[in-house]
C-alpha cells in the first residue's frame, strides 16, 4: 500500500473521480495508487453525495470543547476563591480537587491529565508552594546570610 502526504489526498480523490466517470472500477483505482477499494469506495460516495465539495480536504476540527470561554473565566473565578472555600482542607488546588469543582459547576468530567491543559488555556501554571519553616526567623537567615556565609566561602576546607 503506498503512503502519501496528507496534501496529496485531495488530488488522489479528484483522480478517483475521473477515473471512475472513464469507466474504470473501483477495485482497478484501489490498485492503480495503491489504496484500498474501501477508501475509494467511500471518495466515490461522497462524491455522488456532496459533488465537487466533497473532493475538497476540509480543516480537521476535533471534538468541540466542553467548556466554553464564558465558563472557563468563571471557573478561575471561583478557584481564586480558593479551595477551602469549596469544602476541601488546605490551600492547595490539585487536578482531582479542580475536576471535582467543574464537575460541580457544570456537570463536566475531564480525565486529570487534562487539567493543566485547561488552566495553561486560562493563563495559570503549575506553582508550588514556597517550603519555609514556620518557626523560621527571618533576621537570623538574614545575619547568617551576611555573617556567616562569607566566611564558610573563604575557608579553604
Amino acid at each position: 500500500m503506498a503512503t502519501y502526504k496528507q496534501a496529496d489526498y485531495e488530488a488522489l480523490r479528484h483522480r478517483c473521480v475521473e477515473l471512475k466517470q472513464a469507466g474504470w472500477k473501483q477495485a482497478g483505482i484501489a490498485r492503480a495508487f495503491g489504496l484500498t477499494p474501501a477508501w475509494v469506495s467511500q471518495t466515490l460516495k461522497t462524491f455522488r453525495q456532496q459533488g465537487e465539495a466533497g473532493l475538497i480536504t476540509g480543516k480537521r476540527t476535533g471534538a468541540p470543547p466542553r467548556l466554553t470561554m464564558e465558563q472557563l473565566d468563571e471557573l478561575t473565578t471561583e478557584l481564586t476563591k480558593g479551595a477551602e472555600h469549596h469544602g476541601f482542607s488546605g490551600q492547595v488546588w490539585t487536578r482531582l480537587r479542580i475536576n471535582q469543582v467543574i464537575d460541580k459547576l457544570f456537570g463536566v468530567s475531564y480525565d486529570p491529565s487534562q487539567i493543566g491543559r485547561l488552566l495553561k488555556k486560562v493563563g495559570w501554571s503549575r506553582q508550588k508552594p514556597a517550603r519555609l519553616a514556620r518557626q523560621q526567623d527571618p533576621q537570623a537567615v538574614v545575619n547568617w546570610h551576611e555573617e556567616r556565609l562569607p566566611a564558610l566561602k573563604k575557608s579553604p576546607n
